[in-house]
């Protein structure tokens, strides 16, 4: 039954990523097939926070272009922006390990919305580094949120993450 109090926003990447040691292309990002197993089993509304200015199609040159973002701590413009955020009170929030944290767009997201008095439940997917500092990134910009422990979900790893997302929910006590 779907619930318009649970948002879930994800920064995804398409295109050429980097999957079990090798390059793929894959037509839809990790992060974003996370983000849809999430949406079927909340009935939550989906939001993708996109970059006005895309990233290079080139995995490679996205890396080094996230690594300037971060060392220069840029706050990418976005493309797009939710009408209204008032009505959400659950907000998983999704995107892609970058260096160690979440792609700086995703900084830019949560400093363009109040999010006091709401709840951040974080997902990231990776190549092996796991949440990284993002968890605590999340708490320093949001520090009258309540941010949940998050899921770290292995890129090659999503299409079989059923299992490890519902139990996820279910131990944050959000789906039975």
């Amino acid at each position: 039954m779907p619930n318009s109090k649970i948002l879930i926003a994800c920064f995804s990447r398409k295109g050429n990523n980097y999957v079990n040691g090798r390059i793929t292309n894959l037509a839809t990002g990790n992060t974003e097939v996370v983000a849809e197993k999430i949406q079927k089993l909340t009935g939550g509304d989906l939001f993708e926070i996109r970059t006005a200015k895309q990233y290079p199609e080139d995995y490679y040159e996205t890396t080094e272009l996230a690594k300037e973002e971060k060392r220069q701590n840029a706050r990418p413009e976005l493309a797009n922006k939710l009408e209204d955020i008032s009505s959400y009170e659950m907000i998983f929030l999704g995107y892609p390990n970058w260096w160690g944290t979440m792609p700086m767009a995703v900084f830019t997201f949560l400093e363009s919305y109040d999010f006091a008095g709401r709840t951040i439940a974080p997902f990231c997917t990776h190549e092996g580094s796991g949440m990284g500092s993002s968890e605590h990134d999340i708490k320093k910009l949001c520090s009258n949120t309540k941010v949940l422990p998050g899921l770290a979900i292995r890129g090659s790893n999503v299409n079989r993450a059923d299992k490890d997302i519902a139990d996820w929910l279910k131990r944050l006590g959000l789906i039975s």
